[in-house]
């Protein structure tokens, strides 16, 4: 008998797969949300690990469904994907996210969940589609990215009747850091727990080697497994973010319950200084969410020879809708403090947002040029 050709040659397996933990596996750059993206070395135990403890809090199985257009070549590609394959689940992804397109693809897939970011479940609430759509079949659905308000929240579960399952995580640590467990009581507003194994604490803001007392804003930090080798080619970044003892710098102000749970107040480089107070813009941006005229809003900075900065609100209104900025300002006379309260209101056609669907709050002064 002729021998196969090489190409056809079965390898055994073991030769082909044998690989060492703590070697690399992938560089996942960020999303560039607050500067230039930067690539975080992965070793193969962090991929694994975050996308098993994923899986396991969120309940995945192999009956699953999942649709997203969470950017798969990005940190979402483990959490959003890896992490049902994992489970032997299904994965039906979107090049790109469409609003009406999503919701006909959970119909047609009888999909048991959907993953996304805060902008893409307003897109999902503000659709036309939306009162058409079946959503019978979600069993939960995730957030993640950034802030969301918690009138998007109940919006949305009281429309699929499906748990909207906060969560954090970045590029750094290869996926997911906190979360909640699927059949834990939830709390909305926050982004749940520590993953089985990692350590999450709240770091004082002027000294990190102290913890911040519970309800007191401080750098959310994690060290474990999961953080990364470091950041390719650039050592002195990796030296800035990452402690001599392994606790890895966040960038994101949080701060900590009674109960363990955490909760992210805004990243450190979007905070707002005006005339000496702390303006944090998801503040602004929860409680705007909640006008009915409201379909996505983001909030940023524009500068005063006064007070060194105001708060400004880039709102898209709903399909229809008629609002001024006088109104929405008044709105939140009540909901925030004065010192909170946006001085301006620009009304854009759309917000500048990153590949993974993540409002660019650095590129808001842009969205002046297209106002409606």
């Amino acid at each position: 008998m002729t021998a196969s050709p090489p190409c056809l040659r079965r390898t055994p397996l073991a030769d082909t797969m044998t690989v060492d933990p703590a070697a690399l596996s992938t560089i996942g750059y960020t999303s560039g949300t607050t500067g230039h993206p930067k690539g975080a070395m992965q070793s193969q135990q962090s991929v694994l690990l975050n996308c098993a403890l994923t899986a396991t809090m969120h309940g995945r199985t192999a009956a699953d469904v999942v649709v997203t257009a969470l950017p798969a070549p990005h940190v979402y590609g483990n959490v959003a994907i890896n992490g049902t394959f994992l489970a032997g689940g299904t994965v039906v992804l979107m090049e790109r996210f469409a609003a009406d397109e999503a919701l006909a693809l959970i119909t047609r897939h009888r999909a048991t969940m959907f993953e996304g970011v805060p902008a893409m479940y307003a897109m999902l609430l503000a659709s036309p589609a939306l009162p058409g759509a079946d959503l019978t079949s979600l069993r939960v659905c995730t957030v993640g990215g950034q802030t969301i308000s918690g009138a998007t929240i109940s919006a949305w579960q009281e429309r699929s009747g499906a748990s909207l399952i906060e969560l954090w995580g970045m590029t750094e640590i290869a996926g997911l850091g906190t979360t909640h467990a699927l059949y834990a009581p939830p709390l909305p507003g926050s982004i749940g727990v520590a993953l089985p194994g990692i350590e999450v604490r709240v770091a004082g803001l002027t000294d990190v080697t102290r913890d911040a007392p519970p309800g007191v804003p401080g750098e959310l930090m994690v060290r474990g497994p999961i953080v990364m080798m470091g950041y390719f080619g650039n050592p002195e970044e990796t030296a800035r973010t990452i402690e001599p003892d392994g606790w890895l710098h966040t960038g994101d102000i949080a701060y900590a319950g009674e109960t363990g749970h955490f909760f992210v107040v805004d990243r450190w480089k979007d905070l707002i200084i005006s005339a000496g107070y702390n303006v944090y813009p998801a503040e602004i941006e929860r409680v705007l969410a909640g006008h009915p005229a409201v379909a996505m809003v983001a909030v940023g900075p524009v500068k005063d020879e006064i007070k060194g900065e105001l708060a400004c609100a880039y709102v898209v209104r709903r399909e229809g809708a008629e609002v001024t900025g006088a109104e929405l300002i008044d709105y939140t006379h009540d909901r925030l403090a004065a010192y909170k309260r946006p001085r301006q209101v620009v009304f854009p056609s759309s917000l500048p947002a990153t590949s993974t669907g993540k409002i660019m709050r650095r590129k808001l002064a842009d969205a002046r040029l297209a106002q409606t």
